[in-house]
């Protein structure tokens, strides 16, 4: 089990990457766009260095929905590989098996 302020520090960084997605889309829009004047582009830059470094999509981690561990996630599922081998093992998860022979 992960600890607790890793977890909501994550639940945060998603928050705040999900608020700031279109303002932060836009400033690397016109910061790659090569019509526009350096200074432009060099404002759009500053601002984008400006804004909190959590909005950043890349800073969110995927982790397990059931214990927070950060590893072996499976996305489909939102679940680490030890949690869906125990659910499947008990049935838990609709259309899944766990091979065994």
């Amino acid at each position: 089990m992960a600890k607790k302020s890793s977890i909501l520090k994550n639940n945060k960084r998603k928050e705040l990457s999900q608020l700031h997605k279109a303002k932060r889309q836009k400033l690397i829009a016109t910061a790659d766009d090569q019509s526009l004047t350096f200074e432009e582009r060099l404002v759009a830059q500053i601002k984008l260095s400006e804004m909190p470094r959590d909005g950043a999509r890349i800073r969110h981690r995927n982790r397990c929905a059931l214990s927070g561990r950060p590893r072996g996630n499976l996305r489909k599922f939102g679940l680490s590989r030890i949690a869906v081998r125990e659910l499947a093992s008990w049935g838990q998860i609709p259309g899944l098996i766990k091979s065994s022979w």
